[in-house]
């Protein structure tokens, strides 16, 4: 009797199940599963270095976001301040301080033109007693020294120039 032999340890089929068989990978499974298998594990292996990648790049954004906003808060902190220290310094009684610390006095009435050169208003002249000073930068360090006591009218800390 000629039997075959069995291949690979597999029986003998016969009639619909011998057709079905040959559908069957055969020994040449086990070498064409291995690329694949390389190829999965190198696709996860790069998907999760990409995701290291990505996570850091994204922490290091955020660290830096971070600073830039740390450092806009400490900014404004002082546009804030040097706000404030401009304000004090223009506010009408510091204004009216410096000025007389710089000799300046307040004006009279002003006269205005109109476009068509018309004079409107009458101006006044400043009084002999709060004309203006002129006096140059060594003698205005000596000049604000404590001014004399006068009864008549308040006078100016300085001595008034020839002229004026």
């Amino acid at each position: 009797m000629s039997r075959k032999p069995e291949l690979k340890g597999r029986p003998e089929l016969r009639g619909r199940a011998a057709r079905l068989a040959h559908l069957l990978p055969t020994g040449r499974a086990q070498a064409a599963r291995t690329p694949f298998v390389l190829l999965v594990v190198l696709l996860l292996g790069g998907g999760l270095i990409g995701l290291l990648v990505l996570n850091s790049a994204l922490s290091e954004g955020a660290f830096r976001l971070d600073d830039l906003q740390r450092e806009t808060k400490e900014l404004t902190d002082e546009e804030q301040a040097l706000q404030r220290d401009i304000d004090a310094y223009s506010a009408p009684d510091a204004l009216q301080r410096r000025a007389r610390e710089l000799g300046m006095v307040p004006g009279g009435d002003p006269a205005f033109l109109g476009p068509d050169g018309e004079v409107k208003g009458v101006p006044s002249a400043v009084s002999a007693a709060r004309a203006p000073l002129v006096l140059a930068p060594e003698a205005l360090a000596t000049a604000t020294a404590t001014p004399p006591a006068s009864a008549s009218a308040p006078r100016s800390p300085h001595p008034t120039t020839p002229g004026r």
